[in-house]
């Protein structure tokens, strides 16, 4: 018997007005996998990521955590269901070094007000979130950069901070939201390593433009167009699909 899904969302549809976002989309993530969303641009994808993380309250649908039913989570309850988000760009805090921004990451489940979390600390916390930072820059070969203020890092180093970010509260489903975008070979490389090491008792889902990134990581991809579900399968099956090649291509697919 297999374990259940330890995130699922189930028949999520999302209104904007008039504008149907999202049409009855069903996902499912298990402990150990990396799931990939792909669609043209405009398909649904990063609503999709809103509902789940708190930013967008759908119409209608359901959520599964562990396989028991919840409420849809508030912002300030991600970190408490292990659930942590990358944004697209990087989010980073630019005014704060980096070893401030991941301060905020290790302490904002204690504490919703991220400044509080950041400056009000007692001093066991304290230290203890400190000696965290310091072994997750170490981890992401950002040490050297510990000081710096965000705003001034470089792109690829400013990704790896928003990724240990990120990471540092120790979420068992980590979803990355265009992660590779802006980013050079050697980097996309180090990102491919990063996703197959985390994923190894943990989940990723992963929102991505690169197919390269999304066909050599992901165990199952969902394809979304115009806001419904149209494909679902491994990555060989993705690319051999009618409805993915029409939806990419335009026009009808042929065999």
């Amino acid at each position: 018997m297999s374990s259940p899904a330890s995130l699922r969302m189930e028949s999520v549809t999302v209104d904007f007005g008039g504008l149907r976002a999202l049409s009855s989309v069903s996902i499912e993530i298990k402990a150990g996998e990396v799931v990939g969303i792909i669609g043209p641009n405009g398909a649904g994808k990063t609503t999709l990521f809103n509902v789940l993380t708190g930013l967008v309250t759908p119409t209608s649908g359901s959520l599964y955590i562990n396989g028991q039913a919840r409420k849809w989570p508030r912002i300030h309850e991600l970190a408490d269901i292990g659930i942590s988000r990358t944004l697209q760009g990087v989010g980073l805090f630019g005014e704060l070094s980096v070893s401030e921004n991941l301060l905020v990451g290790a302490t904002h489940s204690q504490k919703p007000n991220l400044f509080l979390a950041l400056f009000g600390l007692n001093g066991r916390t304290e230290g203890l979130a400190k000696e965290r930072v310091e072994s997750t820059m170490r981890q992401f070969g950002i040490s050297q950069y510990g000081a710096q203020r965000a705003s001034d890092l470089p792109y690829p180093i400013a990704k790896r901070v928003a990724l240990a970010r990120a990471v540092i509260s120790n979420p068992t489903t980590l979803l990355l939201d265009e992660p590779a975008g802006g980013l050079g070979a050697e980097d996309i490389s180090w990102l491919k390593d990063f996703v197959l090491r985390f994923r190894r008792d943990r989940s990723v889902l992963l929102v991505e433009h690169h197919m390269d990134v999304i066909m050599s990581v992901c165990d199952r991809i969902y394809v979304l167009n115009f806001g419904e579900l149209i494909a679902h399968g491994t990555p060989d099956e993705i690319r051999k699909n009618p409805a993915v090649i029409a939806a990419y291509l335009g026009g009808e697919a042929t065999e």
